[in-house]
């Protein structure tokens, strides 16, 4: 007979959040799957849980999946679980799965906690719907370059970021997406829980004031404002206007973008222009 896959979330802080379902899974199933078994074994040992685990973890997922087939196919009943939340979401999960249903054996979704659909629920943005897109890229021109695909879109976005670099990713929105309003969870249901809203410029201001920045953050970013988007004669015209009355190129720009409905790169870019330095 063969067995089955449970994907099992898990609390992404507080350990009082394990499901009363997902607690029974993982006190009866043969084997737990976890991405890092010592920060399992601290949630297993809370609930007084002693079933076997094996690590599934990025870069092992290949070998570490073959190895758990074998054990399924053998009669074994498996949980995977990941460091906090919910396997698959910008965890380790897709590939095991994806060979699980593929070999014909029945996945069982425990669901719980995510980190994601916790930010949507307290953020208060109104927008259609939401996307998450994981994790940033790393390397600003690849941050940057995907910041500017959804500058228009009419959706909020979601994200993962680290505390290195939250700062300069906030700093790279306001450059390609304009000073919106965005929602930030820091150390989401943990002892030290944060909630910032505000405009992007607002909460930069809030984090660079601190002397360091710690724990793991959700970002929600409201959709495309309604306000009319600035044309380049208007942009121009405002940049004139300023450089006229003896503004310098920084002071220009931060006023234009003031107003909002245009990204603060795009006033940048014709300002040089202006002050000729391009």
């Amino acid at each position: 007979m063969i067995g089955e896959l449970y994907i099992v979330a898990t609390p992404i802080g507080n350990l009082d959040d394990l499901s009363p379902r997902g607690l029974k899974v993982l006190s009866e199933v043969d084997l737990i799957a976890a991405e890092d078994t010592r920060h399992t074994r601290k949630l297993l040992s809370r609930f007084g849980i002693g079933t076997g685990m094996i690590s599934y973890f990025r870069g092992r997922e290949a070998s570490r999946g073959a190895e758990i087939i074998k054990r399924l196919e053998s009669g074994s009943n498996v949980a995977l679980v990941s460091d906090a939340g919910t396997p698959g979401i910008s965890d380790p999960g897709w590939l095991l799965v994806d060979q699980a249903l593929n070999r014909g054996i029945r996945v069982v979704p425990i669901p719980g906690p995510c980190a994601a659909a916790v930010m949507a629920s307290i953020a208060g943005f109104a927008g259609p719907g939401f996307l998450f897109i994981g994790f940033l890229p790393a390397k600003k021109k690849a941050r940057l370059d995907l910041l500017a695909e959804y500058e228009n879109f009419d959706h909020d976005l979601i994200f993962y970021e680290s505390p290195r670099r939250i700062i300069r990713t906030l700093e790279d929105i306001m450059a390609v997406m304009g000073d919106r309003r965005i929602a930030i969870g820091r150390e989401l249901t943990k002892l030290n829980e944060e909630i910032i809203r505000g405009d992007v410029s607002q909460v930069v201001s809030k984090l660079v004031s601190r002397p360091s920045i710690k724990g793991e953050f959700v970002v929600m970013l409201e959709h495309r404002c309604d306000k009319p988007v600035m044309g380049r004669e208007e942009i121009v015209a405002g940049l004139k206007a300023l450089k006229d009355d003896g503004r310098s190129l920084k002071e220009a720009v931060a006023l234009v973008s003031q107003q909002g409905g245009c990204a603060k790169k795009k006033i940048y870019a014709e300002a040089l222009c202006l002050w000729g330095k391009k």
